[in-house]
């Protein structure tokens, strides 16, 4: 009797492990699929006062952009898209000349924007922009992305300054500059006087967007649009496109 109790223990026991083993693997596959699934799109919103046009910005985290379908079904709606051409001194977004093509052979209001490295030599980037950036026309002006902490802030300011300068210098064209509001409000308020800005805000306070300063407002980074497969960027903008 004593052994057959010994072994209905132990049988016990193992079979209790297997089942605490398997809800620990079960929540694990659990948690991972619930961290890797997609968050939930939203579409366009209704333009906010003040705001006259609707835009979205793209970089090789789109993918392959059906634009037949987003030309047909969001194209009205869309005015303007932004693309991703390079990073700090070497890199070069993967889908840019693709994307740049596509929106010059159909005729849509476009731009291109550089992802700023403030560890890097400003001047060296602003070249390496401009050696894959070539405004035509009335493309709009290139855009300087700054989402990246410095050293200091005046360290930061300093390389913005000198890659904005250089590029204006050898394009004619003032660049904007992209970054969040935080940024804006507590490092750049007090400088660029001079610049626009396109804001990153996405909470529905309208009163952060008042300032002339101001020019588009990125609302958010899970927009639904036809043709794009997964989030994208949504924009309103000051600016009225024909």
């Amino acid at each position: 009797m004593s052994k057959f109790r010994k072994r209905n223990s132990n049988r016990t026991f193992t079979i209790g492990l297997l089942a605490v083993l398997a809800l620990v693997i079960g929540y694990a596959i659990y948690a991972k699929t619930a961290s890797t699934a997609p968050s939930k799109l939203i579409g366009i919103r209704e333009l906010p006062p003040g705001f006259k046009s609707h835009g979205i910005d793209i970089s090789r985290y789109q993918g392959e952009i059906d634009w037949p379908t987003f030309l047909d079904e969001a194209g009205s709606t869309v005015s303007f898209v932004y693309c991703k051409a390079t990073e700090g001194v070497s890199h070069i977004d993967s889908r840019y000349a693709e994307n740049k093509k596509t929106l010059r052979q159909y005729n849509k209001a476009f731009g291109a924007y550089h992802f700023f490295s403030p560890s890097l030599n400003a001047e060296k980037q602003a070249k390496h922009f401009l050696s894959n950036y070539t405004p035509h026309g009335n493309e709009l002006p290139p855009v300087l992305d700054v989402e990246s902490e410095s050293v200091s802030d005046s360290k930061l300011i300093k390389g913005m300054k000198t890659w904005l300068e250089y590029v204006e210098l050898k394009t004619g064209k003032r660049p904007v500059i992209y970054t969040s509001y935080h940024f804006y409000s507590t490092k750049f308020k007090n400088h660029f006087k001079n610049y626009k800005f396109w804001i990153a805000n996405y909470s529905r306070r309208n009163d952060r967007m008042i300032s002339d300063r101001i020019i588009h407002w990125q609302y958010s980074d899970k927009g639904g649009v036809p043709g794009i497969k997964g989030p994208v960027d949504l924009n309103f903008s000051k600016q009225e496109f024909n």
